[in-house]
Order: structure tokens, then C-alpha cells, then sequence
């Protein structure tokens, strides 16, 4: 495992870490207690050290598996974020509210300080007020946080938050089916010292290219109840294709990857090779999926021949297909 600075924050992550939405279920078949320990004990195997998660998620259960695992240690970091409770969003927000969100993560962490707090895609008005910035900024002075970031759903509320003084990182949707960011995004957050984190890498299992035109998936997953946008931002599920369309072009991507290297890996070592990513955060689900993701990080970059090959088969075949806010 190769590791990367986070932006300012003067501490490294491992590039690929483990997004830990699962742990609380929400969206998907509950991962027993047992299962969870076990996707944790391989992922530290595979020397991953950088793990994201939510207060929301599980109301709180990702949260408290990770403090019971991890126990406060300093050989990790652990991203979690603020925003998307009931008694905040979409407009309630609030100091108070935010300390005493903060007092909760580090009770259910087992830590005195927060390494990254992320607001969580709040909407984009709360951004522009710019308030909850001062009151992070007051939070990282008390030493309450050590680091704070923004976790966004589109181009411009990233820019926003840039303009902000202080802030560590930014969490983004960026893949091969997504690729808008690195236009003006991923270059002004370099010019700033801004971190990358990138979420649903593989949109949500498309670009492992195991899915097929009959492939179900259960009543609580979100790419069934969410596939096009019924409970929040389409964006979030398949990467804002239409099912269907994703399916077709996971099949014609497959042709441009090189014999010795799979689908995921050839889609998570593309984001690799951008290095204003500091870590990627693929979920799993189970522990037989964390050793594969980590092993692009030992991958040799790709040619610029198949970079090249990569960003036009994006423009012209990926890019009139996607929805949802980008």
C-alpha cells in the first residue's frame, strides 16, 4: 500500500481506504457485528489505513464499530461527517447543533479530537452563508477537530467550499463514468492544498463489470429504491446513469483494459493516476473485496495512450447519459 498526503492536514492516508457506510446499513442488508470485524481486521491486513464514515449512518452504529475496533488509535484516521440528521437538514442548522454532533462522533469514535469532520452534502445555500465554516474554524482552535472538509455533490458547491480558509479536503464522486472534476475541480484544489477523497469510485459496482441487464438487488438497496433519484441525488446511485445505459457501457469499457489488470482495478488505478487524489474510499461488504481494491495501489500507472482512450470514450459515449447534480 502506497500512502498520500490529505491535503494541509500534515498526516498521510493509505490510497485506498474503506468507506464504512455499510457498517451502518442504512441502504443495504445490515452487516452483522461479526462480518463488520472481519471486513476490519482484513482491511488493516492490507495496511489500509484511512477509514470514512457519518454520524447518520446507522444512527451512529459505523461510528461505535469503529471506536470498539480501533480504540482510539493513533495508527489510523477516521473521517466522519455532519449534516444529514433530521434535526439539522436541510435548514436548521446550527452551533450548537454542530457540538453537540461533534460530542456524539468522538463518544462513539473513543477519541477526545475528530480527525476530519466533513459536512455532508448540505445544500448548497448553508455553503454560500458560509457560518458553519466559522464555527469549524472555532472548533478546530478548541482543539475539538484536528482537520475539517466538505463532502459535496457537484462542481460549483466544490468551488465553494474552496474559497474557504482552512479547509483540509474535499469528497467528490469521481470515476471513469464521471470524470467532469478534474476539468477545474481537482486543479484548484491542488492550487489551494486541498486533499481529494473519492467516493463511489466504481458507481456502485458498475465499473467491476459483474452486473448484467437481469441483475436484482434487494428492496432496501439504494441502487433499487434510488436507481433514479427517488430519495436523494441521483448522482449518489450508478453515478447518475440510468441502470440499463451503465450495464452497456461497463461491457464496451471492458475492450480498452489490459489483459493482466480487471475492470476495478483499471477504474480505481485511472483515479490513482490523478495525484490531487489523496485516498479513494471504496465500500465493501464483505472482506473478500478490500484485498482486490488495495492492490491497485501497487499497480504501474497507466499509458497516457489509455488515458487518452479512456477520457474519449467518456466524452463520447459516457457523458449525454448522466443526471443529477455534477
Amino acid at each position: 500500500m502506497n500512502y498520500r498526503k490529505l491535503g494541509n492536514s500534515g498526516f498521510k492516508v493509505s490510497e485506498i481506504g474503506l468507506g464504512c457506510w455499510q457498517l451502518g446499513a442504512d441502504w443495504g442488508q445490515q452487516v452483522a457485528e461479526e462480518q463488520a470485524q472481519e471486513i476490519l481486521k482484513t482491511a488493516g491486513k492490507n495496511e489500509i489505513s484511512f477509514y470514512d464514515t457519518a454520524d447518520v449512518y446507522g444512527n451512529g452504529r459505523s461510528e461505535k464499530i469503529l471506536g470498539t475496533f480501533f480504540g482510539g488509535s493513533d495508527q489510523v484516521k477516521i473521517a466522519t461527517k455532519f449534516g444529514r440528521g433530521s434535526d439539522v437538514f436541510p435548514n436548521s442548522y446550527s452551533e450548537a447543533a454542530l457540538r453537540k454532533a461533534v460530542a456524539a462522533s468522538c463518544e462513539r469514535l473513543q477519541v477526545d479530537q475528530l480527525d476530519l469532520l466533513q459536512l455532508h452534502c448540505i445544500p448548497e445555500e448553508e455553503l454560500r452563508k458560509g457560518s458553519i465554516f466559522d464555527w469549524l474554524r472555532s472548533l478546530k482552535e478548541e482543539g475539538k477537530i484536528a482537520n475539517f472538509g466538505a463532502s459535496v455533490e457537484s462542481e460549483q458547491e466544490g468551488l465553494l467550499c474552496l474559497e474557504q480558509e482552512g479547509i483540509t479536503s474535499l469528497q467528490i464522486i469521481f470515476n471513469i463514468f464521471r470524470q467532469k472534476m478534474e476539468e477545474k475541480l481537482l486543479p484548484a484544489a491542488a492550487e489551494k492544498g486541498v486533499g481529494i477523497i473519492v467516493r463511489l469510485p466504481l458507481a456502485s459496482g458498475l465499473l467491476t463489470g459483474k452486473f448484467d441487464q437481469s441483475t436484482k438487488f434487494a428492496s432496501d438497496d439504494h441502487r433499487n429504491f434510488n436507481r433514479n433519484g427517488e430519495q436523494f441525488n441521483v448522482g449518489e446511485t450508478f453515478a447518475g446513469l440510468p441502470f440499463e445505459k451503465g450495464v452497456e457501457l461497463a461491457e464496451k469499457l471492458k475492450a480498452l483494459c489490459p489483459p493482466e489488470i480487471s475492470l476495478t482495478e483499471l477504474s480505481l488505478r485511472w483515479i490513482l493516476d490523478h495525484p490531487e487524489v489523496s485516498s479513494i474510499i471504496p465500500g465493501a461488504s464483505s472482506a473478500r473485496h478490500i484485498a482486490a481494491n488495495a492492490e491497485a495501489s501497487e499497480i504501474e500507472p497507466l499509458s497516457q495512450e489509455l488515458k487518452d482512450q479512456i477520457s474519449r470514450f467518456y466524452q463520447e459515449e459516457v457523458h449525454e447519459h448522466i443526471r443529477g447534480k455534477y
